[in-house]
């Protein structure tokens, strides 16, 4: 199944610890080889093979874990910069100087094909309000329509059931292309789940 084309955007959900992460750095993997990483397959245009990662939750300790990691999946060397892999780390910033930095760096930065936001609740201040989450959710439309990117967000589900968390996450639900929904799994919680909630193309 596709799950994500250019000029679109899709999510990732689960509980905190679900491995999240790690199923994207996956499909980031995938894109920087321009083949299979974990069965994902990637096929970007060759003027479109950079890929933008902006974590928002995570020190730049833990970011620069996360890029060696995804390089190593990618059969690149972990020691010296890809020139298709730019990460920010944006923990730091308040919601409106994160939205300002990635709506930059999506405008500006050339050869760009896939956009990873992970911890796209630190975009709004709260993610039960409306305004905040059809303003972020209505950007994440504009610049994959502008540029004719694939952006892929990360965001925790509810505790209780098997929702995006917020309002925030009934938008994401309603306007991405696709929601994977990440989970443990029960006997084994070294093992991970990946399943689509939805995909358009289907």
């Amino acid at each position: 199944s596709v799950i994500g084309t250019l000029g679109n955007f899709s999510a990732s959900i689960g509980k905190a610890k679900s491995k999240k992460t790690f199923n994207v750095s996956a499909i980031v993997a995938a894109a920087l080889k321009n083949s299979t990483v974990l069965r994902y397959a990637a096929e970007l245009p060759e003027e479109k093979r950079k890929v933008l990662y902006i974590d928002t939750e995570q020190s730049p300790y833990h970011c620069l874990k996360v890029m060696k990691r995804i390089l190593r999946m990618a059969g690149l060397p972990d020691d010296r910069d890809s020139g298709y892999l730019e990460f920010l780390a944006l923990r730091k910033y308040t919601p409106e100087q994160r939205i300002s930095i990635v709506e930059q760096a999506i405008y500006h930065s050339p050869d760009i094909g896939l956009v990873i936001i992970d911890g796209i609740r630190d975009m709004v201040y709260d993610i039960n309000s409306p305004g905040e989450s059809t303003r972020i959710i209505s950007k994440l439309m504009q610049w994959t329509d502008d540029r004719q990117i694939h952006i892929h967000t990360i965001l925790h589900q509810n505790k209780g059931d098997e929702n995006a968390r917020g309002h925030i996450g009934t938008e994401l639900n309603n306007k991405a292309e696709t929601v994977l929904l990440v989970e443990k799994d029960k006997g084994n919680s070294d093992i991970s789940h990946v399943s689509a909630m939805h995909i358009r193309a289907m």
